[in-house]
């Protein structure tokens, strides 16, 4: 039997879920503008602050931009995985999880999302991996290169996986788990097994050989818990916490 709900939604989330619908009703893109306040306290037949805290709500959502002064208003932003990556840290912080987790739900998910890229990866998702690889290569004196295209890499094969939340999801656990934020270093000696690996999973995908991506992808988060349990054990005990990140 369902259980209902004893609170009934507020009214500005209500009306944040009708604007929405009324963006994609419209086929409103990225930097169109909504109609002015007193346009949508028609529309709506809402009070000024019920709008205004539908509005900031969807700010803070990625999905408008609200734009100060005459000519101003909300505009339409395209979200991102940044709202994702925080509410994931917060429901995190509040359970004591340790950064293990993030690594352990990498281990989980990466192999799947390589075998599925092996068969979906579009041509020019594969050259933009192939790049990512030599560019990690080119670059391997320098750290910051080096971390920008592993989260890239890594980012290319969730969205080549062809399922969305793939992305997004990766994304966000990328975000929260930057090794160079929480303290995980990584020696040029280090760099060059991640830029093997990389490139073993390159080739498995670029051959679109499914099995074989899955294990290449396997091999290497395992080879990156098994790195960071032995270097940075401490780190990954630690508890997540959204401050640090």
């Amino acid at each position: 039997m369902a259980v209902m709900s004893l609170r009934p939604p507020k009214t500005a989330m209500l009306l944040a879920q009708r604007i929405v619908a009324d963006i994609n009703r419209r086929g409103n893109t990225v930097g169109d503008r909504l109609p002015p306040e007193r346009v949508m306290l028609d529309e709506y037949d809402v009070g000024r602050g019920t709008l205004r805290e539908s509005l900031r709500f969807l700010e803070l959502q990625g999905v408008l931009s609200l734009k100060p002064g005459p000519g101003g208003g909300p505009v339409v932003q395209r979200p991102d995985a940044g709202s994702l990556a925080t509410t994931l840290t917060l429901l995190l912080q509040f359970e004591n999880a340790p950064f293990r987790t993030i690594a352990e739900a990498r281990a989980g998910l990466e192999p799947m999302m390589a075998r599925l890229a092996a068969e979906r990866m579009s041509p020019e998702q594969l050259d933009a991996l192939g790049a990512s690889v030599d560019a990690m290569r080119e670059h391997l004196e320098d750290q910051a290169v080096f971390l920008e295209e592993n989260k890239r890499f890594h980012d290319i094969i969730a969205h080549g996986s062809g399922n969305v939340m793939f992305g997004y999801l990766i994304d966000a656990l990328l975000g929260i788990l930057d090794g160079s934020a929480i303290g995980i270093d990584y020696p040029e000696v280090r760099r060059s097994a991640v830029h093997k690996a990389h490139l073993r999973i390159y080739q498995a995908l670029k051959n679109r050989d499914p099995e074989s991506s899955a294990e290449a992808m396997a091999r290497h988060i395992t080879e990156y818990v098994r790195y960071a349990e032995r270097k940075f054990p401490e780190v990954l005990a630690a508890p997540i916490v959204w401050a640090n990140l």
